[in-house]
């Protein structure tokens, strides 16, 4: 029987990797065609990974945790009856190996056997599953070099002497203290030999040098109790910084790598502003009371009217609706849209995701509010698809649920424009000349300066503001 290794393909949106989070079968058992073999996490959202082929699962490559590289194999199959897997050889024969092929083959050529169960992004022409990543194999080890024939030759009776350390790196020096020392006695640390954790240098190492070269001792060379905790931490597998036992070592992979990624190029690209302001919800907060008691089913929640008002501030402010991009001619320039599709910020045990609403300015806040809650269940299983939460042209971002007041947040890249919405709680406020407790919120908006300037993001801001405080006048008109 052929075995036939399926490759593991691309995922859409330029992905080139995957970690590996469950596997749904094992090796051995029988799988149909179209059935989910894996879950896979990208940077993206989590998805199931259907088979291309009918068979016996004859190998699966990796274990949970491990990243896989698109293009490379995901599992091997044993086309067949299960009954006639124990007259296959354990390990796939050359001429198997040679039948192998991904399902994109499949799909090119157009074979029957190929699944018709469509991942997002699969088949994407051109796709070549590169990576500029590479890793070891698992389990495989480097082998050391071996001894040379004089060497071997040697009698065990009379030991060679020690070489002279040689390093394909630099020496592990971390206190600046101990390079000091070094550094004022003459001594070279690629030569020492670091008695710490992976050969990190000591002080006691440098110290060493100095006694056996006859150098006297300077006053400022010795031991600290900082310097001797620090060693003791290095020898006991503890952070060598802090001297704290570690407890855990997280990779950053997946969702929080791709967050990790657009924050960090966010704040290196983008000349960020923050302007804000208290705002009296009361009025808003009484309008929807009124709504939900004459119809508790279809009332909008308040983050709805609050995108309505939004949206339509966006259309008297286009320039926060934008975005900035490189241009043939080799400089820079501003892309404006036709519509808005409005992110909408949502915290999921996976991380802060942004699904947006497509073209939200044609939804009224009964539809805005729907989709808000669509979009929010979706990102919390992690299905969005990756259109979901790359399409957005602005964010509107509730921290209020989280009980703060304020933020200063960081824009979603490639978008030019972030508002925040605080808790709303009672506070005292002035209102024709008296001092009442009202409803009051704070928003936040961060924008780029390379778009606009204050006037605009303050002139948004108040028209959102003002909404908030008189939502009747403004419904009237949208």
């Amino acid at each position: 029987m052929a075995i036939k290794v399926f490759l593991l393909p691309d995922l859409g949106e330029g992905l080139t990797e995957a970690d590996l989070v469950n596997w749904l079968v094992a090796e051995g058992d029988t799988i149909a065609v179209d059935q989910p073999i894996a879950e896979v996490e990208t940077a993206k959202s989590l998805v199931e990974v259907p088979s291309p082929f009918a068979g016996t699962v004859h190998q699966l490559h990796g274990a949970p945790g491990d990243t896989v590289d698109v293009g490379k194999p995901l599992v091997s199959v044993e086309e067949g009856a299960a009954s006639d897997r124990a007259a296959t050889p354990a390990a796939a024969s050359p001429a198997a190996g040679e039948q192998a092929q991904s399902y994109r083959d499949e799909e090119r050529a157009g074979a029957s056997e190929g699944s018709g169960n469509v991942l997002i992004g699969y088949g994407t022409p051109g796709g070549t599953g590169a990576t500029s990543r590479r890793r070891r194999p698992r389990g495989a080890e480097v082998p050391a070099p071996a001894p040379s024939a004089p060497e071997a030759a040697k009698p065990t009776s009379t030991p060679a002497p020690a070489p002279t350390p040689m390093r394909s790196q630099a020496p592990i020096v971390v206190s600046p203290l101990v390079r000091r020392l070094a550094r004022d006695h003459g001594i070279d640390v690629a030569t020492l030999a670091g008695s710490g954790a992976d050969g990190l240098v000591m002080r006691a190492d440098v110290q060493a040098a100095i006694d056996g070269a006859g150098a006297p001792e300077a006053p400022a060379a010795r031991a600290t109790g900082a310097e001797e905790a620090l060693r003791l931490a290095a020898a006991t597998g503890a952070d060598a910084r802090s001297g704290l036992g570690i407890t855990e070592r997280t990779p950053l992979k997946g969702v929080r790598k791709s967050i990790a990624q657009a924050m960090s190029t966010s704040r290196r690209e983008i000349p960020e502003a923050t302007v804000w302001v208290d705002v009296d919800a009361t009025a808003l907060v009484e309008m929807r009371a009124q709504l939900k008691a004459a119809d508790p089913r279809n009332t909008p929640g308040l983050l709805a009217f609050i995108a309505r008002f939004t949206l339509a501030g966006l259309a008297r402010y286009p320039e926060l609706n934008t975005r900035v991009q490189d241009s043939a001619d080799g400089g820079q320039e501003i892309i404006s849209f036709d519509g808005v599709n409005l992110g909408i910020a949502a915290q999921t045990d996976r991380g802060l995701m942004v699904p947006s609403i497509a073209n939200a300015q044609d939804l009224s806040a009964r539809q805005l509010d729907a989709e808000v809650r669509r979009l929010a269940a979706v990102a919390r299983e992690g299905k969005c698809t990756p259109a979901e939460l790359t399409r957005g042209t602005f964010t509107l971002n509730n921290y209020g649920v989280f009980g703060v007041d304020g933020s200063a947040a960081i824009i979603n890249y490639p978008e030019v424009a972030i508002l925040g919405v605080g808790r709303i709680i009672d506070r005292p406020w002035v209102v024709e000349g008296e001092l009442r407790v009202r409803k009051v919120t704070e928003l936040t908006l961060t924008f780029d300066h390379r778009v606009c300037d204050g006037g605009t993001a303050g002139g948004f801001l108040r028209y959102v503001a003002d909404a908030i405080e008189n939502p009747g006048s403004v419904l009237a008109d949208l």
